[in-house]
């Protein structure tokens, strides 16, 4: 199901690139994917850049506030997850142990949302959607298409996450305990965590989102080719495809997915 009009609460509903230079990033991810890009006025001398695959909305980037690069934060990609109801969520996320970098708040015209520090410190935002609906399409080459949660502590994340959106958490064919679990949100599967020493060292807790492709390898290096740095090089896994990590050339990073056939 490619393309979306409604987002159930609980799946991933879109994703965000603050980046250093969107100039770049628009040439990068056009390049890569194919996304086509239209920049819409934000403020005096600010835009929002909506990314589009096949006409429906697919990602957006905004220029990383001067603050942020101070503070020392690297550009990134924030994954969204879907909510009904974006204040009632904040107040569940203070309950069980994760922290509001703020309360809810209106983005007129698109909906409600709230960027949220979970217990273990990995960063995402929820958002209750308005007269935007999030990606209008999903799990199509070029289109976002799985999520991974890497953290030192799976326990508390579980126990977080499945109080919030009801997730399930469900190990994998070889029922190992220390392998990969996957996220499970009503009747689909939307993500998972990978075993915690699978977390580089010095590397801080962090979602991390996943965008299909046809053939991961070829994929790979057309990156590579466009200025990205290959974090993780092509990699197998048995009975589901092929997936690597990359770094933009502003450094955002992310991962490409191609599914077995």
């Amino acid at each position: 199901m490619p393309n979306i009009d409604k987002h159930p609460a609980g799946n991933f509903v879109w994703m965000e690139l603050s980046t250093t230079d969107p100039s770049a990033a628009k040439i990068f991810y056009s390049s890569l994917f194919g996304w086509e890009s239209e920049d819409m006025p934000m403020g005096p001398g600010m835009a929002y850049t909506m990314f589009r695959l096949k006409g429906r909305d697919t990602a957006g980037a905004y220029t990383m506030k001067a603050e942020d690069r101070e503070m020392g934060i690297p550009p990134n990609w924030l994954l969204y997850i879907a909510v009904d109801n974006a204040d009632d969520t904040v107040a569940h996320v203070l309950e069980h142990g994760g922290n509001p970098m703020s309360p809810a708040f209106e983005i007129p015209n698109v909906g409600r949302m709230a960027v949220i520090r979970d217990p273990g410190a990995a960063i995402f935002a929820i958002f209750q959607p308005g007269h935007h609906k999030g990606v209008g399409i999903y799990a199509e080459n070029g289109a976002l298409c799985w999520a991974d949660l890497q953290t030192p502590n799976r326990e508390s994340a579980e126990k977080f996450y499945s109080s919030i959106f009801g997730w399930q958490f469900t190990l994998g064919k070889d029922k190992d305990p220390n392998g990969y679990l996957h996220i499970k949100n009503g009747e689909h599967f939307i993500g998972g965590m990978p075993p915690p020493q699978s977390l580089p060292p010095h590397v801080p807790p962090h979602w991390m989102g996943y965008i299909q492709t046809a053939n991961c390898e070829t994929q790979t290096a057309k990156a590579a080719e466009l200025g990205a740095t290959v974090l993780v090089p092509t990699m197998s896994i048995e009975g589901a495809g092929k997936f690597s990590v990359v770094a933009d050339p502003q450094g955002a990073v992310f991962a490409l997915f191609a599914p077995a056939r």
